[in-house]
């Protein structure tokens, strides 16, 4: 994978929080277009240690070259602190973020709807694991349609926004959608729906985080 440049992020936003009509923009009041600072090599090593697995790579970028958290997609990027020597993730919803949970994967690659299926499997095991391809760097991609068939949970779900309402999006960090933004409509009865760029293609985080900036500015300037 391509190393990501994020260079042009941190002067956008602040471009951004100097307009008035940036207040506009929706929950933008929220965030208050600021970023909290980025991650240190040494605190995204233990933080991954404490995961047990590697973030993806375009997340794990922007923790390093741009934030931890802060101004972002509606009431803002949840932002990821050490407490008591824990790491974890902050604001409504991202009490969802436990390490364990994160470890466990997300078992599907189409929208599904757990209240359309009450009887909710157990998660996967180590066997069906096994069936994933999980590439170092980018979504993954299933080698069996039967995946599809997987419990209808969201483990292996990083949240990493809210909508408000308890709606939410979230970085699949484990499984064979590893890599790509998903919607947790569950509150308004939708279950759960990959986030796609305007060719159909799946959001990655940086397709996501970027639209986002990129409306915010359309938004701003049309005043």
């Amino acid at each position: 994978m391509a190393e990501i440049d994020w260079s042009d992020v941190r002067p956008r936003i602040a471009a951004l929080a100097r307009l008035t009509t940036a207040a506009e923009i929706f929950a933008a009041t929220s965030h208050g277009w600021r970023l909290a600072a980025a991650l240190t090599v040494d605190e995204l090593a233990e933080l991954e240690d404490q995961l047990g697995f590697e973030l993806p790579a375009e997340y794990r970028s922007f923790l390093l070259e741009v934030s931890r958290g802060g101004a972002g997609p509606a009431y803002g990027l949840f932002p990821v602190h050490r407490v008591e020597g824990r790491w974890t993730w902050e604001d409504d919803g991202a009490a969802l973020n436990s390490h364990e949970a994160l470890a466990r994967p997300f078992a599907h690659i189409r929208a599904f709807n757990p209240a359309e299926d009450p009887a909710v499997p157990p998660p996967p095991g180590p066997d069906q694991i096994a069936l994933w391809e999980l590439p170092d760097d980018g979504p993954a991609h299933s080698t069996g349609e039967l995946l599809d068939d997987g419990p209808a949970h969201s483990t292996g779900l990083l949240y990493l926004c809210h909508l408000g309402c308890a709606l939410r999006q979230a970085l699949v960090v484990s499984g064979p959608s590893r890599g790509q933004m998903w919607a947790d409509d569950t509150a308004d009865g939708e279950g759960f729906h990959p986030l796609q760029n305007p060719d159909g293609s799946r959001m990655t985080f940086t397709d996501w985080y970027r639209t986002w900036l990129r409306q915010s500015e359309r938004t701003a300037a049309r005043g």
